[in-house]
């Protein structure tokens, strides 16, 4: 090897170590930051996020539920007729499994992802596909906790809701028969309805309420889902007044979806202070999903709370602590 061969792999070598040591203090700093793990640690209600089968060591360290962004719906897992593509489910699903964390399945029922092919078939078929989709998921995750049943049926009903039953006797037949089927397949996992718009809009929480009193008689729903997506300006003191009367129902409020969207640090530090502890604090509330965290992969792209550079922003550290110092209310 000549003298400046020599030199430059002596060069390499000191860069390598270098960077070593940096990435062992840095995970080393990391690992003392989330040493009591995840935030709601302790709580009788958890905190969760949405993960998506892309790497995230350090999801458990923050969070302790979690709900598949997209691989979970059917649109994900059967784009083709009869072709069940489960490896984005079960990524997430390992994970969960791994660290004890409970999985909401989201969704089986929603006519915004749903597989193209579904709306050209008869209504028998359509019903039969329905069944078969929720028996082979049950099949393959028998242990998933939580499941969004039916997402969004005030707003974004299926091409087949027809099929199901439609209307019916009860107004909503077609979301009966899919908890139905859901209670069948999952007898031990709670059953929820998902739906947008409620904590804000008294005119759909009362409509929301009818159908979730259709399904209580029934015996058929366990939790009533409230996303909470465009809450940055919203008056805490209406979906107080919401969430107050959802409570009524007699079932615990899974708040789903939560993000808080501002570029600006402060702004967004102020949303999450005047509106997560009313969410947080109410007595029917048994958890609180975000609907992501990491810069790059959320769907809002300035609501991330850890940047590109895995630098907390102030909001999650000001969560953080809040969540904690509530542990003993």
């Amino acid at each position: 090897m000549t003298r400046a061969a020599t030199r430059v792999a002596a060069r390499l070598t000191l860069a390598l170590l270098v960077s070593a040591a940096c990435s062992t203090v840095a995970l080393a700093q990391r690992a003392a930051e989330h040493a009591d793990g995840p935030i709601a640690a302790g709580h009788d209600r958890f905190l969760g996020n949405v993960l998506t089968p892309a790497f995230d060591p350090d999801f458990a360290e923050r969070w302790n539920q979690v709900t598949p962004e997209n691989a979970g719906k059917w649109l994900s897992v059967e784009a083709q007729r009869g072709l069940y593509v489960w490896g984005g489910m079960d990524v997430i699903v390992a994970v969960a499994r791994s660290h004890g964390i409970p999985v909401k399945q989201h969704t089986f029922v929603w006519g915004q992802q749903e597989p193209r092919w579904v709306a050209d078939l008869p209504p028998d078929e359509q019903r039969a596909a329905v069944e078969a989709w929720i028996a082979a998921f049950a099949e393959r995750y028998p242990d998933v906790a939580l499941v969004d049943v039916v997402n969004e049926p005030l707003h974004a009903p299926p091409s087949y809701a027809e099929a199901l039953g439609g209307a019916g006797e009860t107004g909503w037949d077609w979301v009966v028969w899919s908890f139905e089927r859901a209670r069948e397949a999952l007898p031990e996992a709670t059953l929820l309805i998902n739906e947008y718009n409620i904590l804000c809009c008294a005119m759909n929480r009362v409509r929301y309420a009818e159908l979730v009193a259709i399904l209580q008689e029934r015996g058929l729903i366990d939790g009533i889902g409230v996303q909470a997506h465009g809450l940055e300006h919203a008056d805490p003191a209406v979906i107080r007044t919401n969430l107050d009367a959802l409570a009524e129902l007699g079932l615990p409020i899974y708040v789903s979806e939560l993000e808080m969207e501002s570029a600006d640090d402060a702004a967004q530090l102020a949303m999450y202070q005047r509106m997560f502890p009313v969410l947080w604090e109410h007595e029917a509330v048994a958890g609180v999903t975000l609907w992501g965290y990491r810069a790059g992969r959320i769907w809002k792209p300035n609501a991330y709370l850890l940047d590109w550079f895995d630098e907390e922003r102030p909001a999650l550290t000001w969560l953080r602590e809040y969540v904690r110092s509530t542990l003993d209310d």
